[in-house]
Order: structure tokens, then sequence, then C-alpha cells
């Protein structure tokens, strides 16, 4: 079976930094693309990033570019998500995810999911 498990959310002030894990037990890892994406209370989920395969290319929803920063380290089947001055809008439960080669901004489009992290950003 196969797992996604994230880590490294709480709660930090705003303009603070968080950095977020996925470690999966994909045994293809190298051959999956990987996004983050988060829902907040009362929200739908939505895309935060998403890394190709061979991590040779990263893209960002508008509202964390710049801030965030996604990559991924094949050797241990994880990839992580570096949140910079967090804001109080950034406060979401985040899920990794993952899909074969090609990475997507839309949710539906992946396989695999973790349980998610919760992370809050104070004022």
């Amino acid at each position: 079976q196969v797992q996604l498990v994230e880590s490294g959310g709480g709660l930090v002030q705003a303009g603070g930094s968080l950095t977020l894990a996925c470690t999966t037990s994909l045994r293809t890892f190298s051959t999956y693309a990987m996004g983050w994406f988060r829902q907040a209370p009362g929200k739908e989920r939505e895309f935060v990033a998403h890394i190709m395969w061979n991590g040779r290319s990263t893209y960002y929803a508008d509202s964390v570019e710049g801030r965030f920063t996604m990559y991924r380290d094949d050797a241990r089947s994880t990839v992580y998500l570096q949140m910079n001055m967090l804001e109080p809008e950034d406060t979401a439960v985040y899920y990794c995810a993952a899909r074969t080669v090609v990475p997507s901004i839309q949710a539906t489009g992946y396989s695999y999911w973790g349980q998610g992290t919760q992370v809050t950003v104070s004022s």
C-alpha cells in the first residue's frame, strides 16, 4: 500500500518560515511528479506547487510565487515545501500528492495523497 506522510506543520507568526516534508513509500518515486495542495476551513482544496518527475521544473500558484520553494530528494523518496514570509492567509491543511511523470494543477489528476499537515500562521 502506497503511503505519503507529511510532516513539518505547526504554528508560526506572520513573516516566519516552515519547511514541510512529504515522505513516500513509492518504489519508483523518481518517476512521479509531486504536488502540494492546501485546504483552508470552508474553502476548496487549492493548488500550491508541483514539481516534475526529474526535478527540473517547478510551478507555483500566484499566491505563493516567490515565497515558497518546492524541491525533491529522490534518494529519500521525499519532497519538500520551503515556505518563507508566511501570511495568515497561508493557514490551511497542506497535502502532498503523487502522479506519474507529468504534474498537474488539478487535484483530480493525482493518484496518491497524504493525510495532511496543519499550518497555522498567526498575525
